[in-house]
């Protein structure tokens, strides 16, 4: 489609498809979105961004890379981290966007993919909401449009009946959609993306009519094919897509600093303690589940077996966080061995019977040896008993 050609325009607020009203957000939210959560942020970058923007974008390449990286501005604003790691996968991350190809970020549950999507949405296009949900359920109308069937019923098909899905709206608005668990919607409406993602066009046969992506529309899809229930991405539909592979952090340090980050924001919103009270026992939880995820100690001097979950950062966050909550409210605020050992033990061990043995083991061999660590082997028998 030419810079010039004039698309068929979709009203967004049609039919009750927008909330009613994206701009703000309660005090008492949960969990704002990114673009409320991060909105100083953003500002300060766009305020001090004198870099080219590609169209409809809030905020240049270079600016987007360093809301998800960190960094001090000019001004001495400090913008803190939302990725940790290797920095070439952001910057291809962000260049994709800018391009005509759509990004697909892929990687083993729990590293981060929805977290940058979102992120990568919300410095885009500062909208991080134009969201579809990926199930073995998912219809093709979450990806094309639906319909309004009363008015269906009564006046036929007809633009006032149209349902615009989230990534219709972002076509006609020049934002960035999001897709998230591909793999995971059925094989025949995973290719409804094809001619979007190729052609930029969405026919509405019905009406004989067409949606036309206006200039800084673009997707973002997330999968892993590490789970089950996924359905292989067709090699047309891989084709439309540039892949970015999030991996698992490199170093114990780097893991660290991830979970204590992510357990930090998560604790301020639920008015938990101070994480740095308990950065030794996310140090043991994040050496438990690295050591049996990689198959080995950390010294490399015994190889373990491997329990059958995944045991990812985003499982290391949910048991500290967990944790925590225990020490709040059933404690003394200070996170402890006995907080996080029931959380270790439920990550650990998906499989009663074969998980169970693994664990067992390690719990043995590797736990009971390791010196400073008796309060935790103690934690964990009784949590397992």
């Amino acid at each position: 489609m030419s810079a010039s050609a004039e698309p068929t325009s979709v009203d967004p607020r049609r039919n009750g498809s927008v909330p009613a009203d994206t701009g703000t957000v309660r005090a008492d939210t949960l969990r704002p979105h990114a673009e409320h959560a991060f909105a100083d942020e953003l500002a300060a970058l766009a305020a001090q961004d004198d870099r080219p923007r590609p169209a409809r974008w809030r905020l240049s390449p270079w600016a987007v890379a360093t809301y998800l990286l960190g960094g001090t501005l000019p001004d001495g604003t400090v913008v803190t981290p939302k990725y940790v790691g290797p920095r070439r996968v952001v910057e291809v991350a962000v260049t994709t966007l800018a391009t005509d190809r759509a990004l697909l970020l892929l990687g083993v549950p729990g590293t981060a993919k929805t977290w940058v999507s979102e992120h990568l949405a919300a410095a885009v296009s500062g909208d991080s909401t134009l969201l579809v949900q990926g199930t073995a359920g998912t219809p093709e109308e979450a990806i094309r449009y639906g319909w309004n069937y009363a008015r269906l019923l009564a006046h036929g098909p007809s633009r006032d009946a149209l349902v615009p899905s989230p990534v219709m709206r972002a076509m006609a608005e020049g934002r960035t959609a999001r897709v998230e668990e591909l793999t995971r919607i059925p094989a025949d409406v995973q290719d409804s993306l094809i001619t979007i993602l190729s052609e930029k066009t969405l026919p509405i046969p019905e009406l004989g009519q067409e949606v036309q992506a206006v200039r800084g529309f673009n997707l973002i899809a997330t999968a892993n094919d590490r789970d089950r229930g996924v359905n292989e991405l067709s090699s047309a539909l891989r084709r439309r897509f540039n892949t970015v592979v999030l991996p698992l952090p490199e170093s114990p340090e780097a893991e660290v600093d991830i979970v204590t980050r992510r357990v930090e924001q998560i604790g301020r919103s639920l008015d938990l303690p101070a994480v740095p009270d308990g950065v030794d026992e996310i140090r043991r939880v994040v050496t438990v589940f690295r050591e049996l995820r990689d198959g080995v100690t950390a010294d490399g001097r015994t190889k373990l077996k491997s329990p059958s979950g995944t045991l990812s950062t985003a499982e290391a966050i949910s048991v500290v966080t967990g944790g925590l909550a225990l020490a709040a409210h059933f404690g003394d605020g200070v996170l402890r061995a006995g907080d996080v050992a029931a959380g270790v033990l439920g990550a650990v061990v998906r499989d009663p019977a074969a998980d169970r043995v693994v664990w067992q083991e390690y719990l043995e061999t590797v736990v009971r040896e390791r010196d400073g660590w008796s309060d935790f082997y103690r934690a964990c028998r009784e949590a397992g008993a």
